[in-house]
């Protein structure tokens, strides 16, 4: 097991470069299977979460190249049509799977995901969706055992108790390719990562429309062509560099990102008293001195994103005033609110909401990461805290941010990675 060492209290200053988005490419290399023709993927970041997926796919019968960011893919026959637990239990995007098989053999089954203890995040509207097209599923023994003799087109509404699903829309989009007729998903997510997938469909002979709004149409039709495709830049990776400049009132250039994708997110920084300048693929952020205390609601898009809420907890703990964070999509994504407070930081849990009051310092301390985005928290955290910080089971963030302590480093951050 590996940690962080992190001397606090240094400015970053200088370019930092983006890698392609996770929460992209992993249902786009699932998609892959789609097809028996040759599919190159580029701007593919070399992450944790990247390699189990490959890992999958090749299970399946996929025949798998990754080098230099660029993955070639080419699956001519499906050998197998489960995804086995000891695989999908390290990243819940394994589940993407299940609509791409249904496609292409009609059968599959699909190990219940694993992936960050951030709360129940069921399987519920990927199963209705699916069952719309005409799929038979049964839950035995935690597999989703799917199948189905023909997949049919219909209108699907994908309307959660919590608004969209990113993942639902995305299996569903997937699995439609292969149906009969003209599928209609109303409620769809409309996330640029859905808007990613969808573009990568018809960028493989599939007819997909009216992604990036809440209805999305598929005409089922074959595959017929080779493709290459490069996928978007990670927006939470440069949201979280924009909260780092901000955070240690420095001054970052995020370069290779996509500003209208940033939104939601440089418009807090700002309120907060950052200062942001956008270009074609580029962000400035400047930290100020003086910060202000904000209120964020987290949203599905193009509200503000759930990934982005434990990384603001970290700048609003030195923010003067009284700060809230309301998150309204997981209910356990907080839990980086205990460690925050083992510094020094003022936070008090109220349901749904995190009360955040602002402190003047944090203090180096030893922290253990429970996910992906507190773990970023914590890292940042440490930046700015008075003393040495330790963060331990980094392995969270190695499956969601690529060489996180090296692009810190270029900026004048004092981190290492040490082996436990």
């Amino acid at each position: 097991m590996q940690r962080f060492i992190i001397e606090g209290g240094k400015k970053l200053f200088g370019k930092v470069s983006i890698s392609g988005a996770k929460n992209s490419a992993l249902p786009i290399i699932a998609a892959s299977l789609l097809t028996a023709k040759k599919v190159v993927l580029d701007n593919i970041p070399d992450l944790v979460d990247v390699r189990t997926m490959i890992e999958l796919i090749e299970y399946l019968g996929a025949k798998v190249e990754f080098a230099r960011h660029t993955i070639k893919i080419y699956t001519p026959k499906l050998k197998r049509i489960d995804a086995p637990y000891d695989i999908v239990r390290k990243m819940r995007a394994s589940y993407y799977v299940l609509g791409a098989l249904l496609a292409r053999v009609r059968r599959a089954k699909v190990s219940l995901p694993g992936g960050c203890a951030i709360g129940p995040r069921p399987v519920d509207l990927h199963i209705k969706g699916l069952r719309t097209l005409g799929v038979d599923i049964d839950i035995e023994d935690g597999f989703i055992n799917a199948q189905t003799s023909k997949l049919v087109g219909r209108e699907v509404n994908l309307q959660g108790t919590k608004g969209t699903s990113v993942g639902a829309t995305i299996n569903v989009m997937i699995a439609a390719t292969g149906a009969r007729g003209k599928t209609v998903i109303s409620s769809a997510a409309c996330e640029p990562e859905v808007v990613d997938v969808a573009d990568f469909l018809n960028a493989m002979g599939f007819d997909v429309s009216g992604q990036g709004t809440h209805t999305i149409i598929i005409k089922g039709q074959a595959s017929t062509r080779d493709v290459e495709y490069t996928i978007i830049p990670d927006r939470i990776e440069a949201g979280t560099f924009a909260v780092a400049a901000a955070l240690t009132r420095g001054r970052i250039i995020i370069e290779n990102c996509c500003p209208d994708h940033l939104i939601s997110i440089l418009d807090k920084i700002e309120e907060a008293g950052g200062k942001v300048t956008k270009g074609d693929r580029t962000v400035e952020v400047v930290g100020c001195g003086r910060k202000q205390a904000i209120n964020i609601y987290v949203a599905p898009y193009p509200g503000f994103p759930t990934d982005m809420q434990a990384q603001f907890m970290a700048l609003l703990s030195i923010t003067a005033g009284t700060s809230t964070i309301r998150e309204t999509i997981f209910e356990n994504r907080f839990m980086q609110a205990v460690e925050l407070m083992r510094m020094g930081a003022d936070i008090t849990i109220k349901g749904d909401t995190a009360v955040v009051n602002g402190v003047k310092k944090l203090s180096g301390a030893y922290l253990m990461a429970s996910d992906l985005r507190a773990s970023a928290s914590l890292v940042l955290a440490g930046l700015v805290a008075q003393g040495q910080t330790v963060v331990r089971r980094i392995y969270h963030l190695d499956r969601g941010y690529e060489k996180f302590e090296i692009k810190l480093r270029g900026l004048g951050a004092r981190i290492k990675r040490q082996r436990e």
